[in-house]
């Protein structure tokens, strides 16, 4: 790969662990004000929540026959949380790839939001879970092609994955002989369970 690129990623790798340090500072910086404030907290977040029959009222009949179109998801969300589980379950010892946490990708914590309604809510917890599963899927289907196919495609692939940049290049089929199995043996300390 040329040393810019390689420069490059260098610099988005170093940003992103900085990104994710002042991540979990605003996180900590938040808890603690949630603990220091917390009567006065809830009282203000009360008051932005809107009632159940109020937000139905307002709320637009064609939103309201879609929603158990947009609720069927749940079944292909469910079969594919535990095909992948029990994929990487079987597979990803047997090729010594460390396991993907399904609990980094799947967070449920909207509930706790006080000015949110029950439909809200159940809103929160289904668009959680939709966009963990896919998030984790991701990740399971990650690690399976650093293992399997770690090369890059000919053309650019929009929002690829985070492990693609390390990927051989198309047609640089002495590196892919020569790097296959050190990159099957390449993952990153976090990615160990």
């Amino acid at each position: 790969m040329n040393k810019h690129i390689d420069e490059l990623l260098a610099r988005i790798d170093a940003l992103q662990t900085e990104l994710e340090e002042e991540y979990r500072k605003t996180r900590e910086e938040w808890a603690q004000k949630k603990e220091e404030l917390a009567g006065e907290f809830l009282r203000q977040q009360r008051r932005y929540k809107v009632g159940l029959f109020r937000f139905l009222i307002r709320s637009r009949l064609l939103v309201i026959l879609s929603a158990p179109v947009i609720y069927a998801g749940w079944i292909p969300f469910i079969l594919m949380d535990l095909f992948v589980t029990v994929y990487q379950g079987i597979c990803f010892p047997i090729y010594r790839i460390p396991k993907v946490r399904r609990a980094d990708y799947i967070v449920f914590d909207r509930e706790d939001l006080p000015y949110l309604n029950l439909i809200e809510k159940f809103n929160c917890f289904y668009c959680s879970y939709g966009n963990g599963v896919a998030a984790y899927t991701r990740e399971v289907s990650a690690r399976t092609e650093q293992y399997w196919c770690p090369i890059k495609h000919a053309r650019r692939v929009k929002a690829a994955h985070d492990r693609y940049p390390q990927f051989f290049d198309y047609g640089d089929a002495e590196a892919y002989r020569q790097g296959l199995n050190r990159l099957r043996r390449q993952y990153r300390d976090d990615d160990a369970e």
